[in-house]
């Protein structure tokens, strides 16, 4: 066994939120209840309890699909596809004299479609069940009955096993930890498959169990948890652990998670309270919202409008049938006598027609079965799959600093991302790098900092554009140039630059003492670890957040350097004022008080080398004036006018405060403290919290920190293309209204010549009725001034769009800004259609303080209520809500963890990239699957209604009019290919194109290829093709000698020669169809009509009792023949003709978008503001390149 590190740090002590000693008394009235009943006998396999216990075993399964049930199972998932059902009917009633054709040819189709289905779904499941196979047999060391660890694999451990997990394995189960190989028993472990955080969790055991450090202390350790149930909660955990006679309290400080793993910590020794499925991780592996796009949802429409075709043309057939065979024998006389109406069967039987023309209508909807596309579903699984790989494959959405290639997690919604109507937006980290630089500071009423935001820029450059008052830009600013290159400093984190605090030069200031507390809180006040690299000299720090980091290196920086941490202590070099040397100086660390949501601040208790205890204190600004003492507030105007002025600038901003505590209020405080922590209760984190809440009173201010989360690269281009392509975009953000605004104005989501709109509850009433603290009023009084200011916002939108329409100019563009409490209101059901609709009716909405439910209500609002496809983009935890909610969520891979990834559709590395996602692979993906399904029922109609026409032809006799082979190959062999080709390689315009002209974008926005006008276009088409090449055909040969010896044409060679045409025609207005042509599509296409001759070939040359009415047709009878070629020229062409010609009229007189560019670009010229382009997009068009020229000067 290693060696047992000695003298190690105990980083237990470091934090205050930690496991204490028990005080029980009515607060364990829980434990035992219903959600707490479950019971361990940690290693005591051999209690009789345990067995009575049945607790799951630690198999995991994920897949879908077992040995047993897959074929039932996944025979199910395919019927449940109404086209399949129909195709399984008509498959099974094939097998009766009822069938126009044989059983084979329905069958052999049917089977390949649903083959190939349930073949993709084997392979995907099947790679899931090697996933399980191998988690399920990692070995793990299992204290044995033999007092020794032996191997087992996971599957094998039981509840109450006691392991060994050494550094760098996962974890197999959920596990109390007992003891690790550190003194005091922490451990750190990695949650990137829990929560997609890659920084370290600091775990630790119980002092009790920590000494548990070898096999010899185990041999006699017997315990008893009692905690929850299973359940998802990653982030709480409640249980005893009764040892030795005593209870201890157990909370998540003790639990380790299976799938997280182990690491700088050489073992560690657990207990399994949680296997298998009852795992936390299990818990939550519940199937994403199932979403199907709107393209999917309205093909099914179309399905049943074919279904409702097919049933009456069935019924049409089936009446004349009735009627024609009814009088075949009329007073004894046989009309039709060749048929022998005196002696037929019940299919065709004069002197009972009702029964014959039902049994026709049966016959009927097997032979019109051809309208229903049975190959639609499978081609468009295949072109989706094919179409994400693109994008998981282009290079332009890779980001190479990170390693990151946008990814495609489903293909379902590929489409959809062609047709966005309303972007709802996450900023930090979003729009952001949440990347956090010290930026700017303010100390004893004084601004330091003289850099310069992305922000500040916008503002310089508003105010060069006519505004009369630039708040947020510091005078000594003003006047730099804004177009400089920005010279960044080379320490990540630290972007400050002021002569007169840098290089020790605060000594020299007049408040030089406040300036060392304020940087002394910045290096004390945190749970940052320092690493030091010895060879370098060098230190990093790890901690909990960005800004966290950025306070540490800017005090490192200012000469407070935090290089060392114990278990009770923290070590600076700092910069003394007075003599201006560097000393080392270390303070006794006392308690942690950690920052969390809802308390918005964050504080320790020290003891400096002088013995004063002191609290040290940084927070929100909301939080932490109210508690300065009178003595404390010398600066608070300064510092607030200065947070406002930051906050305007798009800055990050905390207070910073500092009390010296007297001794005996520490005492009793901490009494209290510890005893509210030590409690174990639902509500433990409140009775924490409301004990910190009585130390952090009576603080004294010393200033204000500015952070800045630059934003990232291209994210203003980004959004004025998506403006300009038609989109709206909503950022949804918790930072303050002042720093949303302006960060709004830098990422060009606001613009100068907006009109803003901002509702808020910050008019003297309400505050007030606030201050009164009468609930009741004040939430009346808060609804009635929503609903005015809705109103009110309404009402010039109204007098705006009256105005224009009146001087026949340009629309005034409107932005709202709405803050959290008054979002609360907006989404009151009496309001939030008054809400949306003043919402939609601007181009940017911000909605600022913002929580993650609200976030989530307010993109579930915007898709119900618009009814039109929405976007959500986020990078953190807090935005899973509002991806999952929206019709399309993009997860951003950055630096809060991978939680948004995982609960997205799409993932990409940076939000410029969504430009390319949209406008290029959404605008391709949604036109190619647009043009492939109304391809798809035009040729399935074209070829369907051949039928029905022969059948009028024939008197509605159930003859089909053609070979059985020949209509089952259609859909699978000789029509297909094509069309998958056009799914995956069609281009309208080039990549470039695409993200020159965003307007084009519209054409998705507005579905204008796949709207109800162009579906029925298609398949009038349908119809109309149809009928010339039924009625050309007929009327070209059937009365001319086809043969040398003068023959005429009979069944045979009629229904090649039509199937030839209709071959021909639908794979050659699939090449007039297509915009971009690869070698692929010509393969496809001439290939398939090549292939129709290759098989009527070689089925020809078959025997005759196979081959029926195909034998030698084509060699004998077709191929010597001029007539045949002719005729299939001539059809083609005149069935090619109506779309043609409409193509021809609509791209000279009603062009759509891609029309237009198609023609300018073969043309060689650039795109005019012209009447051709319709008024939305003459207006953004114009505003996109004044901004443009803007950026250039």
């Amino acid at each position: 066994m290693p060696e047992r590190p000695r003298k190690r740090i105990h980083f237990s002590k470091l934090y205050t939120f930690s496991c204490l000693k028990s005080s029980f008394g009515d607060d364990h009235s829980q434990i035992g209840q219903k959600g707490y009943s479950r019971v361990v006998y940690c290693n005591d396999p051999d209690n009789p309890e345990v067995v009575q216990l049945n607790y799951r075993g630690n198999y995991v399964s994920t897949t879908k699909y077992t040995a047993f049930n897959f074929i039932p199972k996944s025979l199910f998932e395919q019927f449940r596809r109404v086209a399949n059902i129909y195709f399984l009917i008509v498959a099974c009633l094939s097998f009766s004299p009822l069938a126009p054709y044989t059983a084979l040819s329905i069958v052999a189709p049917l089977l390949v479609v649903i083959g190939a289905t349930m073949a993709k779904e084997a392979v995907e499941d099947w790679r899931r069940r090697k996933q399980d196979i191998e988690s399920n047999n990692r070995k793990v060391k299992v204290y044995s009955k033999n007092y020794a660890f032996v191997e087992t694999r996971w599957k094998k451990l039981r509840v109450g096993d006691l392991i060994k997990v050494s550094k760098d394995e996962y974890f197999p189960a959920d596990l109390l930890l007992l003891s690790s190989s550190y003194d005091d028993g922490v451990c750190y472990v990695e949650t990137m498959n829990l929560d997609g955080e890659t920084n370290l969790k600091l775990k630790h055991a119980l002092e009790v169990t920590a000494q548990l450090h070898d096999e010899k202390s185990l041999q006699k350790f017997r315990a008893m948890v009692k905690c929850e149930d299973p359940n998802e909660n990653l982030y709480s955990f409640i249980g005893t652990l009764h040892y030795e006679g005593k209870e201890y309290p157990l909370s998540l400080q003790q639990l380790l998670l299976r799938d997280s793993k182990l690491k700088n910590t050489e073992y560690i020794y657990g207990v399994v309270v949680f296997t298998g499925h009852d795992t936390k991780v299990m818990q939550n592996a519940t199937d994403p919202p199932s979403k199907r796009s709107k393209i999917e949802r309205k093909m099914d429409k179309i399905i049943y409008i074919l279904f409702s075709t097919l049933v009456l043309i069935s019924f049409i057939g089936s009446v004349f049938f009735g009627i024609e065979t009814k009088r075949d024998i009329s007073a004894g006389n046989h009309r039709r006598w060749y048929l022998r109406p005196d002696n037929t069967t019940v299919f065709y039987d004069p002197t009972r027609p009702t029964l014959a023309a039902i049994l026709h209508f049966l016959t009927a909807l097997m032979l019109y079965g051809y309208l229903i596309p049975i190959s639609l579903y499978v081609s468009i699984e295949i072109v989706k799959v094919l179409q994400s790989i693109f994008i998981n494959h282009d290079l332009e959405m890779y980001y190479e600093e990170t390693d990151r290639p946008a990814r495609a997690r489903t293909s379902n919604l590929n489409e959809e991302l062609g047709q966005i109507d309303t972007i709802l937006s996450d900023k930090t980290g979003t729009l952001t790098c949440n990347s956090m630089e010290f930026i700017k500071c303010s100390i004893a009423g004084t601004p330091y900092g003289r850099g310069m935001t992305e922000v500040e820029k916008a503002l310089v450059r508003r105010g060069s554009h006519g505004e009369t008052e630039i708040d947020g830009v510091s005078s000594d600013i003003r006047g730099q140039n804004i177009d400089e290159e920005d010279s960044r400093s080379p320490i990540k984190g630290f972007n400050f630059k002021d002569e007169r605090i840098t290089n020790g030069q605060w000594v020299n200031e007049p408040h030089s003492d406040i300036i060392q507390k304020f940087y002394r809180v910045l290096a004390l006040c945190h749970t940052a670890i320092p690493d030091v690299d010895e060879e370098l000299g060098e230190i990093s720090y790890e901690a909990e957040s960005p800004d966290e980091a950025a306070f540490v290196i800017a005090a490192r920086e200012l000469g407070f350097e935090f290089f060392s941490r114990t278990q009770t202590s923290i070590s600076l070099h700092e910069l003394d004022h007075e003599s201006g040397k560097k000393v080392d100086r270390v303070y006794k660390l006392l308690h942690v008080l950690e920052f969390s949501s809802s308390r918005k601040r964050m504080s320790v208790i020290v003891r400096n080398e002088e013995n004063h205890l002191l609290l040290l204190c940084k927070g929100a600004d909301s939080v932490m004036f109210e508690r300065l003492s009178q003595d404390g507030r010398q600066f608070e105007a300064e510092t607030k006018a200065h947070i406002k002025s930051y906050a305007e600038a798009g800055l990050r901003t905390l207070a910073i405060t500092y009390r010296e505590l007297d001794e005996r209020e520490y005492k009793l405080w901490e009494g209290e403290f510890l005893k509210a922590k030590a409690s174990v209760v639902a509500d433990r984190d409140v009775l924490v919290d409301a004990a910190a809440d009585k130390i952090e009173r009576d603080l004294i201010l010393l200033g204000a920190t500015a952070v800045e989360d630059r934003l990232q690269k291209g994210v203003p281009e980004c959004i004025s293309k998506l403006a300009l392509a038609g989109i709206k975009i909503w950022v949804l953000t918790g930072d303050k209204m002042e720093t949303a605004v302006n960060i709004g104005y830098a990422c060009s989501l606001l613009r100068q010549d907006m009109k803003q709109i901002v509702i808020n509850l910050d008019s003297s009433d309400i505050l007030s009725l606030e201050k009164q603290g009468d609930k009741e009023a004040l939430a009346k009084a808060s609804l009635e001034s929503i609903k005015k200011q809705i109103r009110e916002g309404l009402f010039q939108i109204k007098s705006a769009k009256e105005d224009s329409n009146m001087t026949k100019e340009g629309s005034v563009a409107f932005g709202l800004i709405i803050d959290g409490k008054s979002l609360d209101f907006s989404l009151n059901k009496n309001l939030e259609k008054s809400f949306l609709e003043l919402a939609v009716n601007c181009a940017s909405v911000i909605c600022c303080r913002s929580s993650p439910k609200q976030k989530a209500r307010v993109t579930r609002l915007v898709k119900l209520g618009t009814g039109k496809t929405t976007l959500s983009i986020g990078d953190g935890a807090n935005d899973v809500g509002m991806l999952q909610e929206a019709d399309i969520g993009v997860g951003i891979s950055g630096v809060e963890g991978m939680q948004a990834v995982m609960a997205s559709d799409f993932a990409i590395a940076q939000f410029r990239f969504l430009e390319r996602l949209l406008l290029v692979h959404g605008h391709w993906c949604y036109r190619r699957i647009a043009m492939m399904i109304c391809y798809f029922f035009y040729k399935n109609i074209a070829f369907g209604f051949t039928l029905f026409w022969f059948e009028a032809y024939a008197s509605f006799s159930g003859q089909a009019a053609y070979n059985d082979w020949y209509m089952s190959f259609y859909n699978v062999f000789f029509t297909s290919l094509p069309v998958i080709a056009l799914g995956v390689f069609d281009q309208d315009v080039s990549a470039q194109l695409c993200l020159k002209y965003p307007f084009l974008y519209l054409e998705g926005v507005e579905d204008v290829l796949f709207s109800w006008p162009r579906i029925l276009g298609w398949m009038l088409n349908g119809v109309i093709g149809s009928v010339i090449i039924f009625f050309l055909t007929c009327n070209s040969v059937l009365h001319q000698a086809f043969r040398r010896n003068g023959q005429v044409v009979d069944f045979e060679i009629l229904d090649v020669t039509m199937y030839t045409c209709v071959v021909w025609t639908v794979n050659c207005q699939m090449a007039l169809s297509i915009n971009y042509f690869t070698w692929i599509q010509h393969f496809f296409i001439w290939g398939s009509i090549i292939f129709w001759y290759i098989f009527v070939l070689i089925y020809g040359y078959l025997s005759p009792s196979v081959s029926t009415t195909a034998y030698m047709v084509l060699v004998e009878a077709c191929v010597p023949s001029g007539l045949y070629w002719l005729v299939t020229l001539f059809v083609v062409i005149c069935a090619l003709l109506p779309y043609f010609s409409y193509r021809s009229f609509q791209t000279r007189f009603r062009p759509m978008y891609h029309d237009i560019i198609q023609r300018k670009q073969s043309e060689g010229s650039e795109i005019e503001i012209s009447e051709e382009l319709p008024k939305r997009v003459k207006g953004k068009l114009i505003h996109f390149r004044e901004r443009l020229k803007q950026r250039e000067l």
